[in-house]
């Protein structure tokens, strides 16, 4: 068992709600890490985004997402749950799904029960797979994990496209199967939320996503409503991108990034790369 995994599982254990915000990569693994969260999400929404410069349509595949996790495993000590879609295929992809993600040092993983082509949970177009495949998928992939302790996130998508009663049936359905945590994604309005939070016991993920209603809600709100874990999957994401967007305008039209939005200075960004570790490195041990 990893320091990694034995820090998510007594953040679980001492009833305090988990925030963990998204990154897209791992520069930004470190930034919620030196912001004091006590862990990270990674993305898929995200890793598409960064990776392709595309939309979150499962254009990834398992061995590019589970690279990507590994990435981001060595760069923080926080543990990180990962997106790992449907599980790219069947049995057989689930299982070795499970075994790279154990490999790669995640924490825990959540798997959806959506159809392929899937589609990200807060668009159009999700198309799910019946109640009964979604939980032979979390029960292959508690059986792949075999002795690790790495922890699976049942996801349902079902929130959107058949409504509340469903979403729930479902969640209970994955917990029965043996999901560690259960995760209900695509909910955008508080009254769901708390719909939810009301109709599934034990421990349970939320995802709060930037333009929806229910970033409303505090950490202790969403606590109170009895949720262990709460992604702000996109929050780092939409903020970097905006950024970005306002200091290449600033260069555009100025023809200088004096005056522009903020930045770190180049001596703030080596410390966030950790760039200190590697010239003690070359100090003591460089010709």
């Amino acid at each position: 068992m990893s320091a990694r995994d034995r820090s998510f599982r007594s953040l679980l254990e001492g009833g305090e709600i988990v925030l963990a915000p998204g990154a897209a990569d791992a520069v930004t693994a470190r930034l919620v890490e030196a912001a004091g969260f006590p862990a990270v999400y990674m993305t898929g929404f995200g890793a598409t985004a960064g990776r392709l410069g595309m939309p979150d349509i499962g254009l990834l595949s398992q061995t590019e997402m589970t690279e990507h996790a590994r990435n981001m495993t060595r760069a923080v000590s926080i543990p990180v749950i990962a997106d790992a879609d449907t599980g790219y295929g069947g049995p057989s992809n689930i299982d070795r799904t499970v075994r790279e993600y154990v490999q790669a040092g995640v924490a825990a993983i959540h798997l959806e029960d959506q159809a392929m082509p899937k589609r990200c949970g807060q668009r159009g177009g999700v198309r799910l797979v019946d109640a009964d495949s979604g939980v032979k998928r979390v029960r292959c992939a508690v059986e792949a994990r075999g002795s690790a302790d790495l922890l699976v996130i049942g996801r349902t998508d079902a929130l959107p496209v058949e409504g509340v009663a469903e979403a729930v049936r479902r969640a209970r359905l994955y917990q029965d199967a043996g999901a560690d945590l259960v995760f209900v994604d695509g909910i955008r309005r508080i009254k769901d939320l708390e719909a939810v939070a009301a109709a599934v016991d034990g421990p349970k993920v939320v995802s709060i996503v930037d333009g929806n209603e229910t970033t409303a809600l505090t950490a202790s709100d969403l606590q109170e409503l009895g949720f262990s874990v709460a992604f702000y999957a996109l929050t780092a994401l939409f903020t970097a991108t905006r950024a970005v967007a306002d200091a290449l305008a600033h260069l555009r039209a100025a023809g200088t990034p004096a005056g522009g939005p903020p930045q770190h200075s180049y001596e703030e960004f080596s410390r966030i790369v950790g760039m200190d570790v590697h010239q003690d490195l070359d100090e003591r041990f460089g010709d």
